[in-house]
């Protein structure tokens, strides 16, 4: 799971080991579950579902022209391996996310990480015609990796 989507399906995953619920009942809760925080979208909520499905964690059914989806047993280890790895009740680790999420330190983060993106893919281009200057990105990344280890 990707680190966004991953943390929806998550949600989604937590969800349903709670209770079968359709797609409209999921997006509903998630926002519920963080005080309003978050909008779930259908763009966003039903790729994930058709993941998880894929990924062998949930199955559907359609009842009353609805589809739902259920977790099945490989669901139920994923949330079980999610709950012996973390101490943190879900639900309060989802509000504080969506919330940081929200946060002015969040977005300039985000814009940062954008700028470094952008310099590093710069970076490497530069080395695939200038070889010889390896080195020297290779350094610069080693030594943001070690103040990002001591952080």
């Amino acid at each position: 799971m990707g680190k966004r989507r991953g943390f929806v399906q998550m949600a989604i995953l937590q969800l349903l080991n709670i209770q079968e619920m359709h797609g409209y009942q999921i997006m509903k809760e998630l926002e519920e579950r963080s005080n309003g925080l978050y909008s779930a979208s259908a763009g966003t909520i039903y790729p994930a579902l058709q993941e998880l499905m894929d990924k062998g964690f949930i199955d559907s059914t359609i009842e009353k022209d609805k589809k739902v989806y259920t977790l099945n047993k490989a669901g139920e280890m994923k949330v079980r391996s999610w709950h012996e790895a973390e101490t943190d009740d879900f639900w309060e680790h989802w509000r504080e996310h969506v919330e940081w999420r929200q946060s002015d330190e969040s977005k300039l983060l985000k814009i940062q990480m954008d700028q470094f993106e952008h310099q590093l893919r710069k970076a490497i281009k530069t080395v695939r015609r200038q070889p010889k200057r390896a080195p020297e990105l290779i350094d610069v990344l080693q030594e943001a990796t070690k103040r990002l280890q001591n952080f």
